[in-house]
């Protein structure tokens, strides 16, 4: 069983936590992580490219030059595909792109991206965060307690913080920070996980974790 420490708002050591052993067993399913990976990106399109075929593009009523005698190839519209202006042949058109993962697929993943966190050492609990203003400036306090405001995890978006919810001062104070990005530990999915160098959640948070997988 996996034990690590929960430092508070001062970057301070104030207690250990045992970690359920059924989640954090150390074990990292690439298989799984491909298959989430996958699907949420698909889910992220939008799917709006679109062109026009020969039938939808405005004009091309009238025959250009009747049918026989011109020496010419026979044409019916001035729309068509081999001429300028003409319509698309089997170009995009407007589609749905996203897919259903299975439940237990998601959780396979989200469970062998924190335990590759924890391997390298890129997983942070945090005993709880609360701020009695709406500042930045206060925010930025905490991160720089942790060690996580040098210039290697100031790269936007390398940080991730994940809480068991978010009040109004902390959603203010929280979002102009360039190199974090902010979720909710109950919502939280492998693709999030795995695509930040450093992962902080709260007691509270990490807790909302361990029963998804009840």
């Amino acid at each position: 069983m996996l034990t690590l420490p929960i430092y508070n708002t001062e970057g301070k050591e104030v207690d250990t936590l045992k970690l359920n052993s059924g989640v954090f067993d150390g074990e990292v399913n690439k298989e799984a992580v491909y298959q989430a990976i996958v699907a949420y990106r698909a889910n992220q399109r939008k799917g709006l490219a679109s062109t026009k075929t020969r039938g939808e593009v405005s004009g091309g009523g009238k025959k250009p030059w009747k049918q026989k005698g011109t020496g010419r190839a026979r044409v019916g519209s001035t729309r068509s595909p081999l001429w300028r202006h003409g319509g698309v042949v089997f170009g995009p058109h407007p589609r749905d792109f996203s897919y259903e993962l299975p439940k237990k697929i998601k959780l396979v993943a989200l469970k062998s991206g924190l335990n590759e966190k924890i391997k390298e050492n890129n997983l942070i609990i945090l005993d709880d965060i609360k701020l009695d203003s709406s500042k930045t400036k206060e925010a930025l306090k905490i991160f720089s307690n942790l060690k996580l405001t040098g210039k290697k995890t100031k790269k936007a978006g390398s940080t991730l913080i994940l809480l068991h919810k978010l009040d109004n001062n902390l959603k203010f104070a929280l979002r102009n920070i360039s190199f974090l990005s902010v979720g909710i530990a109950q919502d939280t999915h492998a693709y999030e996980v795995i695509t930040h160098k450093k992962v902080i959640v709260t007691k509270e948070g990490l807790s909302d974790i361990v029963k998804r997988f009840k």
